[in-house]
């Protein structure tokens, strides 16, 4: 008997150890209703789709109508252009200097910033690149690229084109998956019914979408002002409550010694009561008076306001934490609070505007300087052609005189030092008037009449004072080969 007991009881211990326990990552409680999956109205919550990014009247609408739908679609791609690129390269600062003359006459740095615009506002957009003389619908190749051929960039939103969702690209790279062509509508202003390689535009999408939904928008992404519409909604409907109280910020109340019978009677008796109303609304207008009978009675009621500022602040934080957009930026409107300048919110959005520099227009600027550097220089881009985005805080004129004294600085020791010759002195200084704004009228003749020889440092000048002799150590201490 106690070799069955104990054999039923070592069943039930590794049947108990077999069982499995379910575990809640939240806390419940049903008899108070308490927690996520309870009867209340917590657990009645979900989120649904708005599918806004569908409805082009209303996003346009929104746009032109609402100051805060426009400020959180231009404010970051203003941001994201406004400064410009630096250029990295061997080439001389001419050949520069035309390359940057070149974004400026075909404003290319605006229909960047429209591409970006359009992209957040739709949900995807492209900068068709015109090359004269090509067909659109070919790959482009770079060495066909004739001096003089590129002439600028055509910005289509996506309701302008119509991707080939069943002709994808399959070669291997950042375009995989991407609609091998883009066929222009009818309706377009310029390239009506074309049909674009994918390698001859230059494609952002708005808000980035999961495999599955990206589908659902013909491979496009959403608008960014689909995230923010409940926001939106919000703090446009507070807005608009706080000024309906405007009117109702002082009320004034007339208690009429039998009014309901006087207005059950109507006739002369209705008639008198109204010429008494107008009567004091006149006379207050006018003097201040309020003439009434001793029977009635007369008030005034103020309505405070405070609190709405408060409201309304917190909506507005809401939607630029939804926008990524700081209020400084966003409303314009400086941060409360003890010694806040709002310096370290703007250098915080500036970062995430250099993230989604690198992110979404690094590869497309690669592909455009390719094509300008031949069209401008009628060359390849020498080897190590690189560029950096200028960075949006601005500097004082004292920091660009420290920075412009600090370079000259080091290009004269250098040059001093015979490492580096005057010729190319005046082009690293001339370089530097990007940022500085010094030394910008160094010409290309200046350079020229400079000495591009380096001095020969394996010389010694007779006049040294040290010339020939070995240098004595100081009293007290060893020789330097001791």
């Amino acid at each position: 008997m106690t070799r069955k007991r104990g054999n039923s009881v070592a069943r039930t211990a590794k049947v108990e150890s077999a069982k499995r326990w379910v575990a809640g990552d939240s806390f419940q409680n049903f008899e108070a209703r308490v927690g996520y999956g309870t009867n209340n109205q917590t657990s009645g919550s979900g989120y649904g789709f708005d599918f806004i990014s569908r409805n082009r009247v209303q996003v346009e609408a929104m746009y032109r109508s609402s100051w805060v739908v426009g400020a959180v679609v231009d404010c970051v791609a203003d941001d994201m252009t406004r400064a410009g690129i630096e250029m990295e390269s061997d080439l001389p600062p001419d050949q520069m200097d035309t390359i940057h003359a070149a974004f400026e006459r075909m404003a290319l740095w605006d229909r960047i910033n429209d591409t970006i615009k359009w992209s957040r506002l739709y949900g995807g957009a492209i900068g068709v690149m015109m090359i004269d003389g090509q067909n659109m619908r070919t790959p482009l190749n770079l060495d066909s690229i004739a001096p003089g051929q590129f002439k600028g960039i055509l910005v289509l939103d996506r309701w302008l084109i119509q991707p080939s969702l069943n002709d994808l690209v399959t070669e291997f790279g950042p375009d995989l998956g991407q609609p091998q062509f883009y066929d222009i509508v009818a309706d377009s202003m310029a390239l009506a019914r074309q049909r674009i390689h994918y390698s001859r535009v230059i494609r952002l999408d708005g808000v980035e979408l999961p495999y599955w939904q990206k589908i659902s928008e013909n491979l496009w992404g959403q608008s960014v002002i689909e995230r923010l519409f409940d926001r939106l909604i919000a703090f446009d409907s507070t807005t608009a409550g706080a000024a309906q109280l405007v009117y109702k910020a002082h009320l004034r109340t007339l208690a009429v010694d039998g009014l309901r019978e006087v207005i059950g009677m109507g006739g002369p008796a209705l008639e008198a009561l109204l010429k008494n109303v107008d009567m004091i609304r006149r006379f207050q207008s006018n003097e201040g008076i309020t003439l009434i009978d001793a029977k009635d009675k007369f008030e005034a009621h103020q309505y405070s306001f405070s609190g709405l500022d408060n409201v309304l602040l917190q909506f507005g934080q809401q939607l630029s934490g939804a926008t990524g957009i700081p209020l400084v930026r966003l409303f314009g409107q400086s941060p409360a609070g003890l010694n806040s300048t709002g310096e370290s919110d703007v250098r915080n959005y500036y970062d995430n505007i250099k993230q989604q520099q690198e992110r979404k227009l690094r590869l497309p600027l690669t592909r455009l300087l390719e094509v300008i550097v031949r069209s401008e220089l009628g060359i390849e881009p020498p080897e190590g052609f690189q560029f950096g985005f200028n960075p949006l805080w601005q500097m004082s004129d004292m920091d660009k005189a420290t920075i412009a004294k600090t370079i000259s600085d080091a290009v004269t020791q250098v040059e001093g030092a015979g490492l580096i010759s005057q010729q190319t002195a005046l082009r690293e200084l001339r370089q530097s008037s990007h940022i500085t704004g010094v030394f910008s009228n160094i010409t290309d003749e200046d350079i020229n009449d400079a000495d591009d020889e380096l001095p020969d440092l394996t010389e010694i000048e007779p006049d040294a004072p040290n010339a020939g002799q070995e240098t004595q150590p100081e009293p007290g201490k060893p020789a330097a080969n001791a």
